[in-house]
Parts: C-alpha cells; sequence; structure tokens
C-alpha cells in the first residue's frame, strides 16, 4: 500500500497539532511519537501515557446464540466469562496458524463485540461472515469507533477527572457517557501497566481524546506513539501479530495457549492443535537480554555454540532495563532455558545474550 493509499483515523489533525511523527503501520498512517519513544515509555511506567489505537478493527456479530457461534470459532472459551466481560482470544486456521488475536467483548448471549487487529479485520470478518448460520450478522465497524488507550499508574486518576468509571474488574467493562456521549470503557490494555482502553463513536473521537489530553498533561503525563508501545509490549513478552503470531505460527509454538478454550468441543484449528500440543511444538518463544552492548531487531539469527537454534521475532532497547531485549522463536531440540547464554548475530557481530523467560519486566496491569 502506498502513502498517498494509507488511512487516517478520526483525529489526524490533532496529531499533527500535537507535533507527531507518523509512519505507516497495518494500512494507516500512524501517530510513532510526538516527543520521543524514551520519555513517552517512561510517562507510561511512571505517571500516565495516552495512545490512539483507533486503527484497530471493530465488528459486531448479533443475532439469536451468536455468543455459541463466536464460542465455537474462535479459540478461548467465552463460557468463562459472562457479560460485562471481555477476553482475549485467537482466530485460528484449520492448520493452527493464527488469521488474527483479538479482543472479544461479551455483550449479551446475542451480540459479541470484537476488536481484531488493523490489517487483519477483513480476514477475520470474512472467516465469520463465511461460517455464520442464519440469523447471525457480521458488521464491520471499523470506522465507527475510535479506540484510545490511557495506560500508567494515573490512568484511573485521568478517568476519574473526566467522570468515568474506573472500578471495575480487569478485563470487564462499562458502558458509559461522557459530556453526553457514550463511551465504552474497558479495563484492558498493551502495556502491562494499569489501564483502559476507551470506545467512543468515530464522530465523538476529537472531543473525547482533547479532554483526555488535558487530563493527561495535568496528571504529569503525555500522548505516546506506536514506538512507546512496542518497546512497552515488548518489555512484557506481548505477542503482535506478523511478529510471534502468524498463519506460520501457532498459539503453541507462542506460548498463547493460555488463550485456548482445550476443553471446548470446537474451536477453528482444534484438531491440528491438539496434536502439535500433544507431540510438542518444534520451537518456542522466549526472551533475550542483551549482555553485550547493542540492540536485536527482528529476523535476526540466534545461535548456541556456532549453530543456529533459532531467529528473533521482535527486537528492541528497553527504555526501562536500559539494554537490548529480544522475543525469539527457539528450537524445542535445542533444550534452551532462562539462564542460558546465546549469541546473536547482529549484522555480521556476534552479540551475548541471556535467555529469559518473559515478561522482562514486572506487570502492574492487574
Amino acid at each position: 500500500m502506498t502513502d498517498a493509499a494509507l488511512l487516517e483515523g478520526p483525529i489526524h489533525a490533532v496529531h499533527v497539532e500535537l507535533g507527531a511523527t507518523f509512519a505507516p503501520f497495518g494500512g494507516w498512517e500512524m501517530p510513532v511519537q510526538y516527543g520521543g519513544t524514551v520519555g513517552e515509555h517512561t510517562a507510561v511506567r511512571t505517571t500516565v501515557g495516552l495512545f490512539d489505537v483507533s486503527h484497530l478493527g471493530k465488528a459486531t456479530v448479533a443475532g439469536p446464540g451468536a455468543a455459541t457461534f463466536v464460542n465455537s470459532a474462535l479459540t478461548n472459551d467465552l463460557g468463562r466469562i459472562r457479560p460485562g466481560k471481555a477476553q482475549y482470544t485467537l482466530c485460528c486456521a484449520p492448520d493452527g496458524g493464527v488469521i488474527d488475536d483479538l479482543i472479544a467483548y461479551y455483550v449479551s448471549d446475542d451480540e459479541v463485540f470484537l476488536v481484531p487487529n488493523a490489517a487483519n479485520t477483513a480476514a477475520v470478518v470474512a472467516a465469520l461472515r463465511a461460517v455464520a448460520p442464519e440469523g447471525i450478522t457480521v458488521t464491520d465497524q471499523h470506522r465507527d469507533y475510535a479506540v484510545f488507550a490511557v495506560q500508567g499508574p494515573k490512568a484511573g486518576e485521568v478517568l476519574t477527572a473526566l467522570g468515568l468509571p474506573t472500578e471495575m474488574e480487569y478485563m470487564a467493562y462499562v458502558d458509559a457517557e461522557w459530556d453526553g456521549r457514550p463511551v465504552r470503557v474497558c479495563r484492558t490494555g498493551y502495556t502491562g501497566e494499569h489501564g483502559y482502553e476507551l470506545l467512543p463513536s468515530w464522530d465523538d473521537a476529537e472531543p473525547v481524546f482533547r479532554a483526555l489530553v488535558a487530563q493527561v498533561e495535568a496528571a504529569g503525563g503525555q500522548a505516546a506513539g506506536l514506538g512507546a508501545r512496542d518497546t512497552l509490549r515488548t518489555e512484557m513478552g506481548y505477542p503482535l501479530h506478523g511478529h510471534e503470531l502468524s498463519l506460520d505460527i501457532t498459539p503453541n509454538q507462542a506460548r498463547t495457549g493460555w488463550a485456548v478454550g482445550w476443553k471446548k468441543p470446537e474451536f477453528w484449528g482444534k484438531a491440528a492443535l491438539e496434536q502439535e500440543k500433544a507431540d510438542g511444538p518444534r520451537r518456542t518463544l522466549l526472551g533475550l537480554k542483551a549482555l553485550d552492548r547493542g540492540v536485536l531487531r527482528q529476523g535476526q539469527t540466534v545461535l548456541r555454540d556456532g549453530e543456529p537454534v533459532g531467529e528473533t521475532t521482535s527486537g528492541t532497547f528497553s527504555p526501562s532495563l536500559k539494554v537490548g531485549i529480544a522475543l525469539a522463536l527457539l528450537d524445542t531440540d535445542a533444550k534452551l532455558e532462562p539462564g542460558d547464554e546465546v549469541e546473536v548475530d547482529v549484522r555480521g557481530r556476534r552479540l551475548r545474550a541471556e535467555v529469559i523467560r518473559p515478561p522482562f519486566v514486572e506487570t502492574n496491569t492487574k
């Protein structure tokens, strides 16, 4: 997709006003940073940061038995939650590869609201529509709602200042109002910090975002771009589709089997994933922390005793740890364990790294 064809979110002009630097992501022109990724990352870890992630997809599955239908398709078990709760889940292909990872909001037995990744929304909607029984509709609502993430120790303070609810359980949501405008407030996030995601309507996005900016700045925080979002999620070991999850990387390999309802009678990819689980996946996702100076990146070969044993899927400089970190798919046959030392080929230079089990830093999500 050319830059000319990139989509813009509902508050693009506000990001320009705030001095954002932009880059393409998932077919959208997205703010990468405003004043600097490290400062924005630090704000989320210490005070509060505000992200515009309106590029994320939105879709509604509705009709008699909609929740049962979704539960028969996606990996996690909606029976574990109730209306008013949300759940991380996966949409898999028959061979166990991951079409997308997404959040499912259980509205009622007859309605489930889905938030997939931007680039995969059409694929998820098409897959569900193709097998939806009569009476169940799957509606793509990509441009019906904005999504703002308020993340950090002072996130609750920001929402309270706006009169929005904050006391729900982790992975729960409340349909509220701000200034007469409907806003779905969710106790979710992608940073490892206490936080919330707000879904106002697309048309109400600008006034809601401006109000959030004012309160975030009053709390000592700042707006944050996708650069900080990536360093934050990498520190937590959270997967990003296209890196740690893909049609070639299964939940078993990515260590996201906790998001699979193994006891359910059916879900897409069940037979293949059960077989892989029984046999043992050929590779497993683990973390790497650099022992030498240098920044790890995606697509670098991991070696042990000079022999390739895997490849990095994401890599960055950790603002919290002040070292290079990476996520990597490592060969199961190599029998690598946390604490083992490996080398990473960084443009011909061998950089020593320690194998760890993510997260790299302590989570404060709950």
